[in-house]
């Protein structure tokens, strides 16, 4: 075969580390924006970025020249150092260590893609805990429970 061609789409969710310092509603546009172009940067394709103040989600296709790992560690590292510019209050701003990437089937995809641009309604009645568990346990992935948590 002359060409590798994929098309791999992700949903992937961190959150902040140790709720210390929130994401300001004022900042989510600038924010999501900028982690699009990291996604761009890195040869994907950003579709939906939304969260709310403890965590974010993001439907992107991957680029067949990247981990998952990879590029999760660059959004992460660029929106961090990004962040912590805007004013003091994001001084020591940091993302989690961990993140959940979770495949998704083109029948899928645009109820992921509403699934994310809910997240405020969604959060409303359903904490992030309560959230990431049912997409670990939907996903069938083997998880330990004493380090689920921690940071």
């Amino acid at each position: 075969m002359p060409q590798s061609l994929s098309q791999l789409y992700v949903h992937i969710v961190f959150h902040v580390k140790n709720r210390n310092c929130l994401l300001r509603k004022q900042e989510e546009d600038h924010l999501y924006a900028y982690i699009g172009a990291v996604i761009k940067d890195n040869g994907s394709i950003p579709f939906e970025i939304n969260g709310v103040e403890d965590h974010i989600h993001i439907l992107c296709s991957m680029s067949k020249n990247i981990s998952l790992a990879r590029l999760v560690e660059e959004i992460k590292r660029h929106s961090s150092r990004w962040i912590k510019g805007k004013d003091n209050y994001y001084s020591k701003f940091a993302w989690q260590g961990g993140y959940g990437g979770f495949s998704v089937s083109p029948s899928l995809y645009e109820k992921t893609k509403r699934y994310i641009q809910n997240q405020e309604n969604h959060h409303r009645k359903t904490s992030f805990k309560e959230e990431y568990l049912l997409f670990l346990k939907e996903y069938r992935v083997d998880f330990d429970a004493d380090y689920l948590w921690t940071d």
